[in-house]
């Protein structure tokens, strides 16, 4: 079983970071404060953001402004490594738009920070009580993946497939456009209460 290691532990990290131990996975959890890190499960190996990284899939489980940092800082430590953005680049102050270029992404741009890293887009397209529960409307939860290594795609949906839950290859990494203009269409969605934070998409075969 593929090893991962979340960067982050909000409610997407700490969700992400359960799902893996579900599929049995070794999971290492890194944030500014290790005792929050070590607060998202017992199982898990819990640091602080700088430490070496031991997971083959990284999960970048943090805010789009956070990435830049972070991808610098470990430039070298993700060579090789598969590396999960599962960010909604989002104006937040006007709420009512992306704020990176038109027909650009977050992945895209983390993607050229890390060119000997396999970069992935995925996990922003499913709120966290839907990772959490596995289902959506009693159907598996569905995890969209976008990216241009198959092997790297093939590793995630192991870790996904084997905690119960539905990964679908979104294509290449051309999609993370997509994908995150879909992530704020249900942000806005959530957020103006015609769905909820606790509900998402279903996508049938």
């Amino acid at each position: 079983m593929t090893s991962v290691t979340v960067i982050g532990a909000g409610n997407i990290g700490a969700a992400v970071a359960r799902l893996a131990l579900t599929a049995g996975a070794d999971v290492q959890v890194l944030t500014r404060d290790p005792a929050k890190a070590a607060a998202v499960d017992p199982r898990v190996t819990p640091g602080t953001v700088g430490d070496a990284v031991t997971g083959d899939v990284v999960v970048l489980a943090l805010p789009y402004p956070a990435l830049a940092e972070v991808a610098d800082r470990y430039a070298d430590g993700f060579a090789g490594r598969v590396v999960v953005d599962v960010s909604n680049p989002v104006d937040f102050a006007t709420f009512d738009a992306l704020v990176v270029p038109a027909g650009s992404s977050a992945t895209a741009e983390l993607a050229e920070r890390l060119p000997q890293a396999r970069v992935l887009k995925a996990f922003n397209t499913t709120f966290a009580a839907t990772l959490a529960t596995g289902t959506i409307a009693g159907r598996p939860t569905t995890v969209l993946v976008a990216g241009d290594d198959a092997d790297a795609k093939a590793a995630l949906a192991g870790v996904v497939e084997g905690a119960g839950l539905r990964a679908v290859d979104a294509g290449s990494l051309r999609r993370a456009h997509e994908l995150e203009a879909l992530g704020f269409l249900q942000m806005t969605l959530a957020a103006g209460g015609k769905t909820s934070w606790t509900s998402g998409f279903v996508l049938e075969r």
